[in-house]
């Protein structure tokens, strides 16, 4: 079996399926199919590969044969010199990463002129083959039989014999792998302030004498460590047996033991001296650049995943629907940029409001709020989370106090996390080309309340900012892995083929950029399409592209009522079939449970559809059109906490989770700076991985434990409040621990408006919620 042929049996085991459900797959992969197409459209092929199996799949397929390149490179360059061996090539056939093919390949691998090639120059080979042999030899004595012009006494003879022997060390795959393992377990990595940078490097002082274990430092301190070292205020070292003596540490002897140097012999002695100098100078040196290396790579997969899952979590959030919204970006010297926009995203409105200083027109603002919510019939009001958001919602929360009636707006804060980078982008002007760039912003955020999905897959994933220290990860690995899960999260959801956005639709599988250009001029100059079929006179768009995507574009009210499901057109004959068995009109029949659940799926099943397929069908036909995300709901922000000074330990809050880290998750509870939920904190029970409780968008219940003005940090806890945490809070408020009134310029009191001001703030109130 050729080193390619393994691959499937290799991904097979890592991913837990058989190696003949791998080649089934790799097969699709090769053809051009999506991960998100073969998950949904091909379980029979796949054998029920899901998404994540097929993402992993495709990644390590990536990397195993880039590394069957870099095999049958080494085997031809080796073989090229006339020094290929069967042993050499049986060690090069079993070497199960790229690490271990590079081991095996340094010694063959053309090199810069070193100072072992000089000293063999010099002729000092003999002389260390001479030690090797000659054990009960003084090295000294045998290095005086070697002296020439270019070697003029004894020490220099054996400095060059040392030099050819700490190659040799170093080109030893064995050795390097005992080392590199040995190193991997007792390693230390330590961290130390640079003298003279404490105060300028305060935000890296939790490491200014750092010290754990290689093999367990978590992603987020070890990217941490390593932006305080790139930026100039910490050291960082891999310490290997610090404390044994010199000459004697595992590592040492190791070295020796490779030149079967462990005798008594002045020739044993001078070798474990030689090999003792060849690990400190030489070894140790290039695998500590080998683990730091592998550190970085792995700190770096795990900060990428939690992006990733962060990502996906907020992408798939629950939409609030097609409802009038408007849109507030908060500011204050610039004012609070205001947008409406009607149930399908369309803006009606926009508008700019000074509320706060310097021109404190809190009575206008109000007024001419009042006046957009009344004529548009605006049911929700999205507050971006920035600057001045707690008294913008202040605003509206004391404007929405004097609407007549029970119904109302609804307002929500909404994370600004990318708008201001959507605002200023080219697709914006392009949507926007009328609209100032701080009004665009406002428009954002009204729309990713009624979607999410929709209005965030215009953003560039890493500019949403869901991520720990997302700046200084491998940026094209981090690109290629957020593209996976908007794409994997779009085409979840599905996606209405009428009403979409260019940028949403070119994340469907197998559309692109391209591709969505031409559907959204297609639909613009010859209406919107009647079915999915239609597609097939885009142009461009071919049988191919068709296949991949028509299964995760819907169109509603048209004239196939499986278009609106996510029944792929290949396989409207089986459901046509199902429908026809319970002898019902397929429209009245779709969302009828009952009927569905007394078919047997397998009579349905056909030499081209398997069970899986037929199964699917009945689900969808169940509940057509699905949507995966949650319901909606909001987090109630507590009266009177709108800044960090007003937070005090024993305080119970409501608040959203913005982010989700390794090592804890982070809860906007209305101050302008989100507390961190330590893991530790997160629940009464042991908490591994934060993913397993909470997730970016969930509304949660948080404690207050400590509260650092100073370094801007808040300490929540999700844990039951004991009996000691409650006599604290209680002793607390008894020593005057509680939160202080807003200090900023007093808002509307419930008393409402008066004056001229009130007056057409009352004026306002008319119209829609005033008959």
């Amino acid at each position: 079996m050729t080193q390619t042929a393994r691959i499937p049996a290799v991904i097979a085991a890592e991913i837990g399926a058989q190696p003949a459900q791998v080649t089934a797959a790799i097969a699709l992969l090769d053809e051009g199919a999506t991960v998100p197409f073969i998950a949904r459209y091909r379980k029979e092929v796949t054998g029920g590969l899901d998404d994540t199996q097929l993402r992993t799949l495709a990644e390590r397929l990536t990397y195993l044969r880039e590394m069957e390149a870099r095999r049958a490179a080494i085997v031809a360059s080796i073989t090229e010199q006339g020094k290929m061996t069967d042993a050499l090539a049986v060690a090069l056939v079993k070497a199960a990463t790229k690490a271990e093919l590079e081991d095996i390949y340094l010694p063959y691998k053309p090199k810069r002129r070193t100072r072992a090639m000089i000293a063999r120059e010099n002729g000092l080979q003999p002389l260390y083959d001479a030690i090797l042999a000659e054990r009960m030899a003084d090295p000294a004595a045998l290095a005086a039989g070697y002296l020439t012009e270019a070697v003029p006494d004894a020490k220099s003879a054996l400095e060059g014999a040392r030099d050819i022997l700490a190659e040799g060390l170093s080109e030893s795959a064995d050795l390097l792998g005992r080392l590199r393992g040995h190193m991997k377990q007792v390693g230390r990595l330590q961290a130390k302030g640079v003298e003279g940078k404490e105060a300028e490097g305060a935000k890296f002082s939790d490491y200014f004498a750092h010290d754990e274990p290689w093999s367990s430092a978590p992603s987020h301190r070890v990217l941490a460590m390593l932006r305080g070292q790139n930026e100039g205020f910490l050291t960082l070292d891999l310490a290997i047996d610090p404390d044994a003596p010199r000459g004697e540490s595992p590592a040492e002897r190791a070295a020796a033991a490779h030149l079967n140097a462990m005798g008594k012999g002045p020739g044993d002695q001078w070798l474990r001296e030689a090999a003792a100098w060849a690990w400190r100078v030489k070894l140790k040196t290039s695998l500590t650049l080998d683990l730091m290396s592998d550190l970085r790579e792995r700190a770096e997969a795990e900060a990428i995943n939690v992006f990733a899952r962060n990502l996906k979590d907020l992408l798939l959030a629950a939409p609030a629907g097609g409802k009038a919204t408007m849109g507030l970006d908060p500011g204050i010297r610039t004012g609070v940029k205001v947008a409406v926009v009607d149930a399908t995203g369309k803006v009606l409105a926009t508008d700019t409001v000074y509320p706060f200083q310097p021109k404190n027109d809190l009575r206008g603002a109000q007024v001419a709020l009042a006046q957009l919510i009344g004529k548009h019939g605006i049911r929700l009001i999205a507050i971006g989370n920035g600057t001045a958001s707690r008294e913008t919602e202040k605003l509206v929360a004391d404007l929405l106090a004097h609407f007549p009636g029970q119904e109302k707006p609804v307002k929500v804060i909404v994370s600004e996390a990318g708008a201001s980078v959507y605002s200023a982008s080219e697709l914006a002007a392009k949507e926007f080309p009328q609209l100032d760039v701080s009004l665009r912003g406002a428009v954002s955020i009204a729309r990713r309340l009624q979607d999410p999905l929709a209005e965030l897959v215009k953003i560039e994933p890493k500019a949403i900012g869901v991520g720990q220290y997302q700046h200084d990860v491998d940026q094209h690995r981090l690109a290629r892995s957020l593209d996976a899960v908007v794409e994997d999260a779009v085409n979840a959801v599905g996606v209405d083929l009428n009403t979409a956005s260019a940028p949403l639709l070119a994340r469907v599988s197998g559309v692109g950029p391209t591709l969505a250009e031409s559907i959204v001029a297609h639909r613009d100059e010859n209406g919107p399409f009647a079915t999915r079929r239609d597609l097939l006179k885009v142009a461009r768009l071919g049988p191919k592209a068709f296949e991949q995507a028509a299964g995760f574009l819907r169109i509603t009210g048209g004239k196939e009522p499986l278009d609106a499901s996510s029944v792929h057109p290949e396989a409207y004959e089986v459901a046509r079939k199902i429908v026809a068995a319970c002898g019902r009109d397929i429209r009245s029949l779709m969302g009828d449970g009952a009927a569905l659940k007394k078919l047997n799926p397998a009579a349905f099943v056909d030499e081209k559809f398997g069970l899986p397929t037929v199964r699917d069908i009945l689900a969808e036909l169940e509940k057509p059109g699905r949507d995966p995300r949650p319901s909606f709901k909001t987090a109630t922000f507590a009266d009177g906490i709108e800044d960090i000074k007003d937070l005090r330990p024993g305080m119970m809050l409501e608040g959203t989770v913005t982010n989700v880290a390794a090592f804890g998750a982070f809860v906007d509870i209305g101050v302008h700076q989100d507390g961190l939920v330590h893991v530790s904190q997160l629940s009464d029970s042991f908490v591994k991985d934060p993913h397993e409780v909470v997730k970016a968008g969930d509304v949660v219940k948080v404690r207050v434990v400590e509260v650092d003005v100073a370094r801007k940090r808040i300490g929540l806890s999700m844990k039951r409040d004991t009996g000691e945490a409650r006599e604290n809070a209680r002793e607390r408020q008894v020593q005057g621990g509680k939160p202080q009134p807003h200090k900023g310029k007093p808002l509307p009191t419930s008393a409402g408006p008066s004056g001229a001001g009130g007056n057409a703030f009352a004026d306002a109130l008319k119209g829609k919620f005033g008959r």
